[in-house]
């Protein structure tokens, strides 16, 4: 499909023509990250291409053109899409790989209210809001259609047989990809009693090269992974307690023990496993 349009200025009128290169089947866009985007046409726009997701135009991603080295046909039985309208991905320029897709993929408002299923599943499963939204920032940039080099999928990269196990038949759906995510980072936090170092690493390397080095694997991209993770949850803690400290009368501030001043510089391992025992 091709569309060509006119914009008229007082001194000259400028021709902007814009290709669309349909895809007769699903295809992936792959990036120069190593990370694919599954869509069923495309429009290119000069420096950016429109990544249409569904058979119908009304749900989309923005990539930079320059990010896309090629597609592939998609081999793969093609999800529904029924969520994430009109999604804007930033170009990953650089970002360190951690997880399955950079940090700076940020989406754009989406009626999918990311934020309720988050809720919802942190609720379901007895965990810090927080905490998730961390893994998924790490994990997919909070793109529910990204797919890692290695196969993971959605908001939270499940891998096919982990999805499987948790009974998520649509790894891209946000709704059932991050419920089985959460459930399967609780049940890591409880075999490793509360330990969110051990948990988060066996939720990026697998539970049995955890059980084998009896902690966090000497691999750089687990060890970032964690770092990350555990940081990021650290500074949402820490800007929460005084953001809370701020807010108190000044005379109740001032009366404060040392211990709950202690409190707000605790370890994320420390916070998750009180909180998630409740």
């Amino acid at each position: 499909m091709a569309a060509a349009f006119f914009y008229s200025v007082a001194v000259a009128t400028v021709a902007v023509a814009l290709l669309a290169c349909p895809a007769k089947a699903t295809e992936l866009a792959v990036l120069r990250n190593g990370f694919s985007i599954r869509h069923e046409h495309r429009l290119v726009m000069g420096t950016t291409t429109r990544l249409f997701l569904g058979a119908d135009d009304s749900s989309f991603t923005d990539v930079p053109t320059a990010e896309i080295t090629g597609y592939e046909k998609d081999l793969t039985s093609p999800p529904p899409v029924t969520l994430d309208s009109h999604l804007t991905v930033q170009a990953p320029l650089g970002a360190p790989k951690l997880g399955s897709v950079p940090a700076k993929s940020v989406p754009a408002k989406s009626p999918i209210g990311v934020n309720e299923v988050v809720n919802s599943a942190s609720a379901t499963f007895h965990l810090d809001p927080d905490l998730v939204n961390s893994v998924i920032h790490a994990e997919s940039g909070f793109n529910s259609h990204a797919i890692s080099p290695k196969g993971a999928r959605g908001l939270m990269q499940l891998m096919p047989g982990t999805a499987g196990q948790l009974g998520v038949n649509d790894a891209f759906d946000p709704q059932a990809n991050v419920d089985g995510g959460s459930r399967y980072l609780r049940e890591l936090l409880e075999r490793y009693n509360f330990d969110l170092v051990k948990a988060l690493a066996a939720y990026n390397a697998g539970p049995e090269r955890v059980d084998q080095y009896q902690g966090v694997p000497p691999f750089r991209e687990t060890r970032a992974y964690v770092a990350r993770i555990v940081h990021e949850y650290n500074t949402k803690k820490i800007a929460q307690e005084k953001e809370a400290r701020r807010k108190q009368p000044a005379a109740k501030a001032a009366s404060k023990s040392p211990s709950h001043t202690a409190h707000a510089a605790k370890p994320a391992a420390a916070v998750i496993a009180s909180e998630s025992s409740h």
